[in-house]
């Protein structure tokens, strides 16, 4: 099938995960009814008892994110994110060998709580096998985990061990021997082994989540290194995101990635017009230039822009797609998705545009015959 579809990542929390026992009952309730939540009435009741045990809020909250993105028709789904935190924070609380350091801001009112590599890291606890297994049990719907790629895991890490103890007459030589043995490290003895206990239990799709990635230029070949790692030997379709950024600063290096699809952002730098004039689709200019290329891999542009409540017709979506499956000279190398994830949009505008996409490329497959 050309064109499918699929999510990126993360939700905001699911609308009844809130202080306000009546607002959390009333969301319970108008949610469980509009994505056609089995037994939803039962989460109603332990709202309504005034219960808020978390292990069970957390247990629903998956379920609500999986019945979100089936409800909207999604053709690869996962849960939202629902029990993670955050992702760096979240997966390094599983890892021995760090030290947390103190809160950093991201953007607006975002923090996470910043940790040091203290030792050589090792796996305590694979941090998102639970939830996958859960999650399995509540769909039949292909499930796609997200993972927090090594690469990202390391840039965002103070290092407190692999530079200690290094000498030499090259200081950058030194930083970069040791931010690779940093990388690699996490990919062999973490992220890899996340990534394999996950296929070995039935996980058919993993995306290895790399934000980090063009953060520093001349650490693309880094990138690919630690993501090929952790890929190496994986029964499983994998897809690495990498968003907002210029995507020229990563060809050729990226076309070593041994993986089955890049997701990537579009739409943020996009218009709103519709057709398939070239000022109009200029947030799609990139796949050109992948197109050069010619990618082992499918690109998933973002036809989806996140961090806007305007909601995409689906007109809109199909142009996007067309223009991309144009843009790339094969409409079988396009997937379709949103930029990012949607935890910056309240579950209404997010369910609305995710209604958009499914039924943009729809209307994209529709106009190929």
């Amino acid at each position: 099938m050309l064109f499918p579809t699929m999510e990126v990542g993360s939700l905001r929390k699911a609308p009844f995960i809130t202080g306000d026992r009546g607002r959390a009952v009333e969301a319970a309730r108008r949610w469980g009814l509009r994505l056609s939540v089995p037994q939803y009435e039962r989460l109603v009741q332990h709202l309504s008892g005034g219960s808020w045990d978390e292990k069970i809020l957390l247990d629903w909250a998956s379920i609500y994110g999986l019945k979100f993105f089936e409800a909207a028709g999604l053709d690869i789904i996962y849960d939202g994110e629902a029990r993670r935190h955050e992702m760096y924070e979240h997966p390094i609380r599983y890892v021995e060998g760090f030290s947390f350091r103190g809160l950093v801001r991201v953007w607006d009112n975002e923090y996470y709580y910043k940790a040091a590599v203290t030792d050589r890291p090792r796996l305590k606890a694979n941090y998102h096998l639970e939830e996958f297994l859960f999650n399995r049990e509540h769909t039949s719907k292909p499930l796609k985990v997200p993972i927090t790629g090594p690469y990202t895991l390391a840039d965002w890490s103070f290092d407190e061990y692999y530079l200690a103890g290094k000498t030499g007459e090259n200081p950058a030589e030194i930083r970069r021997e040791a931010r690779h043995e940093m990388a690699m490290d996490l990919a062999r003895y973490v992220v890899g082994p996340v990534a394999r206990s996950l296929a070995e239990n039935g996980a058919t799709h993993i995306q290895v989540d790399e934000p980090a990635a063009a953060t520093k230029p001349s650490e693309v070949e880094l990138v690919v290194d630690a993501v090929n790692e952790v890929v190496k030997g994986l029964n499983a379709e994998v897809t690495v995101h990498i968003c907002y950024t210029d995507y020229s600063l990563l060809l050729p290096s990226i076309l070593d990635m041994r993986i089955a699809n890049l997701s990537i952002s579009c739409s943020n730098a996009d218009t709103t017009s519709l057709g398939m004039d070239p000022s109009a689709r200029r947030g799609f200019k990139i796949l050109e230039l992948f197109r050069e290329y010619s990618p082992g891999f499918r690109v998933a542009p973002g036809v989806i822009d996140v961090h806007t409540d305007f909601i995409e017709s689906p007109q809109l979506v199909r142009d996007r797609l067309l223009y991309s499956a144009r843009g790339l000279d094969d409409p079988a190398k396009v997937v379709a998705c949103n930029d990012c994830g949607l935890r910056t949009r309240s579950w209404e505008v997010a369910f609305e545009k995710e209604l958009s996409l499914v039924e943009g490329a729809r209307l994209a497959r529709e106009a190929l015959g």
